[in-house]
C-alpha cells in the first residue's frame, strides 16, 4: 500500500517545476494539491494562484483568467488576491487580438483593473495596473476616434458627433479628446451649429489652449473662420 502523498513534499516539488519552467508539469502537481489541500489550508491561495499562473504561461489565457478571478473571489484577504486580479485583468488583456472588431477582452481587462483599483488600493498591483487602465482607456478612444472620422468623411457628420461626444464624455485624459474637440469644431461649422460651436470652442481654448490649429479654428476675437 503506497503512504499518503505528502503535501508539503508535493507543494516544494510543484514549486521546483514551475521555477525551472516546466509549467505543463507544475499544472499537474498545483492541480493535484489543491484538491489534496484542506480549505483551510495557508498554502492553499497560491496553490490556486500558481496554477493560474501555470495556465497563463502555457498559453492557456481563458482558463487563466477564469482561475485567477477565482483566486480573487476565494481568498480576499489572501496577499494573493491582488495579484490575482492584476494577472486576470492581464490575461483578458492578451486574449484581446482584434480590438477594432471585438472590444468584450479589452472591456473585461479594463473592469478588472479597475475593480482591483477599488478593491486593493495603495497596492503594488493596483499601482500596475494603472499603466494598463491607461494604455487602454487610450485604446478605446482611439477605436471611438475613428469611427467618428469614417463617418466625418463621409459627412454623415450627426453619427460623427455622436462618437466624438463618446470619446470627450468617457475618455477623459486620453491624447484624443482634443481632437475630438477639433473635429466636433469642424462638424459643428460645416452644419451651422453656431451656439455648439462656441461652446466648443471655449471648452477648447479653456482646458486644451495648446492644441494644434486652435487659433485658425476658434480665433478667441472673431467667429470662427472657415477653414480652408
Amino acid at each position: 500500500m503506497q503512504p499518503a502523498p505528502d503535501p508539503v513534499a508535493e507543494l516544494a516539488r510543484a514549486r521546483a517545476q514551475f521555477r525551472q519552467g516546466d509549467f505543463g508539469q507544475a499544472m499537474v502537481s498545483f492541480r493535484r494539491l489543491s484538491y489534496e489541500l484542506s480549505p483551510n489550508a495557508p498554502e492553499l491561495a497560491e496553490v490556486k494562484y500558481d496554477l493560474a499562473e501555470a495556465s497563463f504561461q502555457t498559453g492557456d489565457r481563458v482558463q487563466a483568467a477564469h482561475d485567477f478571478r477565482q483566486v480573487a473571489d476565494q481568498f480576499p484577504a489572501s496577499p494573493y488576491a491582488p495579484l490575482a486580479l492584476l494577472r486576470a485583468g492581464d490575461a483578458n488583456l492578451r486574449l484581446w487580438r482584434k480590438p477594432e472588431l471585438d472590444p468584450s477582452y479589452g472591456e473585461s481587462a479594463l473592469a478588472i483593473y479597475q475593480e482591483l483599483a477599488g478593491r486593493y488600493p495603495g497596492t503594488d498591483a493596483a499601482a500596475r495596473a494603472q499603466v494598463h487602465v491607461q494604455q487602454l482607456r487610450e485604446s478605446f478612444a482611439q477605436k471611438e476616434y475613428k469611427n467618428g472620422m469614417f463617418y466625418f468623411r463621409r459627412r454623415a457628420f450627426d453619427s460623427a458627433i455622436i462618437y466624438f461626444k463618446d470619446v470627450i464624455a468617457n475618455y477623459q485624459g486620453t491624447t484624443r479628446v482634443p481632437d475630438a474637440l477639433m473635429r466636433l469644431v469642424d462638424a459643428y461649422r460645416t452644419i451651422g451649429y453656431t451656439d455648439e460651436l462656441k461652446e466648443t470652442c471655449g471648452t477648447l481654448r479653456k482646458y486644451y489652449p495648446r492644441t494644434a490649429g486652435l487659433g485658425e479654428s476658434c480665433p478667441a476675437d472673431a467667429t470662427p473662420a472657415t477653414p480652408s
